[in-house]
């Protein structure tokens, strides 16, 4: 039975039968290819939902890590320069928000944006850029965190990502606290707050709300 499967599962289940029953094995290559991607994707997939496990509990669960860098490791074997960049943004997020360890991420950010821009992945080159957005925030490089993630909220709404481009505006929002413009920062608040409410994000109108109690914007 195929139904339902995965179309390379069925391209792997045909070239089997074609080996070792019509004595062809010339695609069994093309298969074992078909499926070291379905491997990338499915570790990909999974380290995500870890990844948000994480955010709701707070806790790390220990096979995340490994399956970005499988991940990783498999896109990177079959030249597939967009999957990797994506993983090792991911892995450069393990080390950033989960082990607060910005030194080791900060490599895995560097090469994920060479591999989103080269690939032309605006959604993780947004990713990229806000996170190391956080790292030059921390350094107390405020003016830098600010271009990154002005040009990350600028490809978010290029996409239409508008949740994305709600979330990114609470840190542009703090980054104008930090600057002593209150009134920038209120307003970015409330333009977020409407973006998340026409997008349905209840989880980035939490953080909004968070923010502003934070900021003293309430």
């Amino acid at each position: 039975m195929t139904e339902g499967l995965d179309a390379r599962l069925v391209r792997a289940q045909e070239c089997y039968n074609l080996a070792v029953f019509g004595g062809d094995a010339k695609s069994l290559d093309e298969a074992e290819r078909d499926l070291s991607a379905l491997d990338a994707d499915v570790a990909l997939a999974r380290g995500k939902l870890l990844h948000a496990r994480f955010l709701d509990t707070g806790f790390e669960d220990a096979a995340e890590l490994p399956l970005f860098e499988r991940a990783a490791g498999l896109y990177r074997e079959l030249g597939d320069a967009r999957g990797e960049g994506e993983s090792l943004f991911w892995v450069g997020t393990v080390h950033q928000v989960i082990r607060q360890d910005q030194a080791t991420a900060e490599p895995f950010f560097a090469r994920a944006r060479e591999l989103a821009t080269t690939a032309g992945d605006q959604l993780t080159l947004s990713y990229v850029l806000r996170h190391l957005c956080f790292g030059e925030r921390a350094a107390g490089r405020v003016d830098a965190a600010r271009e990154l993630l002005t040009e990350s909220t600028r490809l978010r709404r290029d996409l239409d990502f508008t949740p994305g481009v709600a979330a990114n505006l609470i840190g542009l929002a703090v980054l104008a606290a930090d600057d002593g413009e209150r009134e920038t920062a209120r307003a970015l608040l409330d333009e977020a707050a409407g973006l998340a409410a026409e997008s349905g994000a209840r989880g980035v109108a939490k953080w909004i709300e968070e923010a502003r109690d934070g900021l003293g914007l309430t």
